[in-house]
């Protein structure tokens, strides 16, 4: 199926001022460029459709540049990744050309306009994105959308062909000592508003004590969040060693054919894990485990949800995802709805009487001695005086 691509206007765009200029970080893959990227570099990414929470990911480092070696835009949906960028101020050198990814990591660059320059040299050149010419890409990736819906429901029918044993009977599905037989399960993934999800479900997680399911990074957000991950599913590629060695059961997701690129590096850290092949997503894997073992309730946080993040997410994969939540149906709740419709146990009335009861003893401690009489009595005196001089005021 063809694929539209977008050439943006030939234009001059307001970008980066003449000679701005910053360390390199050159990463092809934009989440592990993140890890080090720190205020004032230069990004340099190879990134097609730039995704909404890799932008986000990048606005948080604070660069003073984005240099994009591809097309942040190419047509094939309207993705929302590089208008966040030129909203939170940070010039987007779009197209640049896969020469930059040659720059050495940590050489000074520096832009002048769409130019990218190296030791007086040019090594790239692309087109500065602006409101403007984000606005205009954006109009015309919407034209092409039905291509990619299409593309989608394709992929969501292969996807089905190759896993409906998994789907439907639950054949592959690993056994794991965990327990979840009836429990809630929370799933956590690196994505869309996580942290403010997180802080949103902290009573809950108290309150019903969830088993804390990270998939890959979503285990050091819940690090991060002071929460201890019980499971970390994933291909172990974007989280920590500290997270594989925080004593959570590991399970490695797997191509079908076997090959588990991360298996290795849990090897490495002592740890043996359990191994699950499957075609889709980590996330997908995550909430297929938690289905499979009984858990009666799973909570997702940063997972996709609508089409828009499907298709922001940017691969075909995504597909599965889409099933995934199809085949766990009822179970599955999103954080965001679990924050609107969750209370407390505990309402405002029993607060009150509890704070009551709570200075009642206080109060027949303190009369029990001496000591606390002549403190009483002094309190009261003071109360006496404060309600004297209100009445002062107003009487």
């Amino acid at each position: 199926m063809g694929q539209m691509s977008i050439r943006l206007p030939a234009r001059r765009h307001r970008g980066p001022s003449p000679g701005l200029s910053g360390s390199a970080r050159v990463d092809p893959r934009t989440k592990n460029l993140t890890k080090r990227l720190r205020p004032g570099d230069i990004a340099v990414i190879n990134h097609e459709d730039l995704d909404r929470v890799s932008a986000e990911a990048l606005v948080a480092c604070r660069p003073a540049a984005v240099v994009n070696a591809s097309s942040s835009i190419s047509g094939r949906y309207p993705n929302l990744g590089p208008e966040i960028l030129v909203a939170a101020g940070i010039p987007l050198v779009d197209g640049a050309g896969t020469e930059v990814m040659d720059i050495k990591d940590g050489t000074g660059v520096t832009l002048d306009g769409g130019d990218v320059v190296v030791e007086g040299q040019t090594v790239g050149s692309g087109t500065v994105l602006d409101t403007e010419a984000v606005q205009d890409a954006m109009t015309l990736a919407r034209a092409g959308l039905s291509d990619t819906l299409e593309a989608f429901a394709e992929n969501t029918m292969d996807y089905l062909r190759k896993e409906r044993e998994l789907l439907f009977d639950g054949v592959g599905v690993p056994d794991i000592r965990t327990d979840l037989e009836g429990r809630h399960v929370l799933i956590v993934v690196r994505g869309y508003h996580y942290k403010q999800d997180l802080q949103t479900l902290r009573h809950y997680i108290r309150e019903y004590k969830p088993v804390l399911i990270g998939v890959d990074g979503g285990a050091d957000a819940l690090i991060e969040a002071r929460h201890r991950p019980d499971l970390i599913v994933g291909d172990m590629d974007s989280v920590s060693d500290d997270a594989l060695r925080c004593g959570a059961e590991i399970v490695v997701h797997a191509y079908r054919d076997g090959r588990a690129p991360g298996l290795e590096r849990v090897r490495e850290l002592g740890v043996e894990p359990v191994v699950f092949p499957a075609t889709g997503t980590s996330e997908d894997v995550a909430m297929l485990l938690a289905d499979d073992k009984g858990a009666s309730l799973i909570v997702a946080v940063g997972t996709h949800v609508t089409l828009v993040e499907f298709l922001d997410k940017g691969r075909s994969g995504m597909a599965s995802t889409f099933l995934t939540r199809l085949r766990v149906g009822g179970k599955l709740v999103d954080a965001k709805g679990v924050s609107r419709l969750y209370r407390s146990r505990i309402s405002l009335l029993s607060l009150v009487i509890m704070l009551g009861v709570g200075l009642l003893a206080l109060g027949a401690a303190l009369w029990s001695t001496a000591g606390g009489r002549a403190l009483l009595q002094v309190l009261g005196a003071r109360v006496d005086d404060l309600w004297s001089s209100v009445q002062g005021v107003f009487g």
